[in-house]
């Protein structure tokens, strides 16, 4: 994949991430000068839909142009529940930064498309024809492209396409900005990716897009890898996995190692959203390894050992899936069902229960590692880097799909409020996606992975070494020099 790209405002680095080189740029407050040339031919950009994201980059993007002459304004269906949220906000029809969807979508020289996925399915055709000759469209999720793909449909020839994908959910990339206001720097990494430029100021539009959401540093990708990454990515490690992950090891725990309730749920979600998430993001997924005692290597390789295949055979369905098209489908089907059916949700079960009683008695101090949860967890995080690395991802976006958005971002959501609180409240695609494929984690590692350690088979030599010398190490490392400048803060 070609990750080489041209600026004509900002200032372009080349990283070295193992054995490949990247461009990056970075950002930070003291970029937010550049974003008037940056958004050449750009006096307003419209920012339609009022959900995950939508409030965090319209915000953003408003106080880092403020006291330019560049407008942001909301976008919305009349009667939208949302207006009062936005008005709420800041923004309002008396000073022309509110209103009806399809009107801001005419009038802007930038339209970035925030509304879901199911009704970008929905409403494409009309934004495509309602937009400016010349105009800018701007995408936080591939998705409607892979729905292009698969009726054999494409962007019209009359305006750019650009892609900038916040590296976590909208309310992380709101608060890690109102925290950069104090710390510079502080934000979430971005990727983006230029699918049709007519002009020669589509890179700019989106680098200075990035930027102004607060990213601290912006990594190109494609829009086709993207949706592939992400969408393949939070029914693995960033959702779907980590909550199948979590009921396995639970169950086990109360019911095969006798441990006490409260007790389970600290050594089996705590875990991995406290003290594990905690390590990877500051030192990386081997110092999680390399803290262990002795013993703890021990049981850390033999579960590691016993975790990884069964977890990577659900890993390559997932993506076979999402890139052929049918998880997308199987998305915008279900939109269809809702009326009728809609999701239930998952938090009244025993586990979660407890969990509330867990984080009500919480102190400041973290729990210590537990080896087995470490091992499982880790054994899936590197088969999700694998496989990313061979289906030909850039290593910055393996990294930050994998990693860093998990433990940055999405797990420390998780320990705030519960991992059943995350898969009741993320976007619709997300939470359909962990209902689907969570289960699927559970039942191999019960099946599988827990069999062949409760028998004693042998450590796969191999396998550990590998994992030892893996090139991701390397490339969290040099990423890690780029992480937020600050660790997000969670309050109610």
């Amino acid at each position: 994949m070609d990750v080489t790209f041209k600026s004509n405002v900002f200032e372009i680095e080349v990283i070295t991430l193992a054995d490949t080189q990247e461009m990056i740029v970075r950002g930070g407050r003291d970029k937010f000068p550049l974003l008037t040339k940056a958004f050449d031919g750009i006096n307003q950009i419209g920012v339609i839909g009022w959900g995950s994201q939508g409030p965090a980059q319209a915000q953003n993007l408003r106080d880092s142009l403020e006291g330019t002459d560049i407008k942001v304004k909301i976008g919305l269906r009349p009667g939208s529940a949302s207006m009062a949220s936005a008005r709420e906000a800041g923004f309002a029809e008396e000073n022309g930064t509110l209103g009806e969807m399809y009107e801001v979508v005419a009038e802007s020289d930038m339209v970035l498309l925030l509304i879901s996925d199911a009704a970008q399915i929905d409403h494409f055709e009309k934004v495509f024809a309602t937009m400016k000759d010349g105009a800018t469209l701007g995408l936080s999720h591939g998705f409607l492209l892979g729905h292009l793909e698969s009726i054999g449909r494409y962007f019209p020839e009359n305006i750019n396409v650009v892609g900038v994908c916040p590296k976590g959910m909208g309310p992380s990339v709101r608060r890690l900005y109102v925290q950069g206001k104090e710390i510079n720097g502080a934000g979430i990494n971005t990727s983006f990716a230029v699918e049709q430029d007519i002009n020669g100021k589509a890179t700019d539009h989106a680098l200075g897009w990035a930027v102004g959401v607060g990213a601290p540093y912006v990594f190109m990708t494609t829009l086709g890898n993207e949706y592939r990454s992400d969408i393949f990515g939070e029914r693995g490690i960033l959702l779907g996995a980590v909550h199948g992950i979590v009921e396995a090891l639970y169950r086990r725990f109360v019911m095969q190692e006798g441990m006490d309730e409260e007790q389970a749920f600290t050594d089996s979600v705590e875990n991995v959203t406290g003290p594990l998430s905690r390590t990877i993001s500051h030192d990386g997924i081997l110092a999680v390894y390399e803290q262990l005692d002795a013993d703890g290597k021990t049981i850390f390789e033999k579960i590691y050992s016993h975790a990884y295949r069964p977890a990577l055979e659900i890993l390559l369905e997932i993506y076979d899936e999402v890139s052929s098209g049918n998880e997308i489908r199987s998305v915008y089907m279900a939109g269809n069902r809702f009326d009728r059916f809609p999701m239930g949700k998952i938090d009244g079960t025993r586990m979660w229960q407890v969990g509330e009683e867990v984080r009500a008695k919480r102190t400041d101090a973290m729990p210590k590692i537990n080896p087995f949860t470490a091992g499982l967890y880790c054994a899936t995080m590197m088969a999700q880097i694998d496989l990313l690395i061979e289906r030909g991802h850039c290593l910055s976006e393996v990294a930050n799909e994998s990693v860093i958005e998990a433990v940055d971002s999405l797990n420390p959501y998780m320990h705030f409020k519960g991992v059943a609180f995350m898969v009741d409240n993320c976007s619709t695609t997300a939470r359909l996606g962990s209902r689907k494929w969570a289960p699927r984690f559970d039942y191999n590692i019960q099946q599988q992975a827990f069999v062949d350690y409760d028998a004693g088979k042998p450590v796969d030599a191999e396998l550990i070494t590998a994992f030892k010398s893996h090139k991701v190490h390397n490339a969290l490392a040099v990423c890690a020099t780029m992480r937020p400048s600050v660790d997000i803060s969670l309050t109610e």
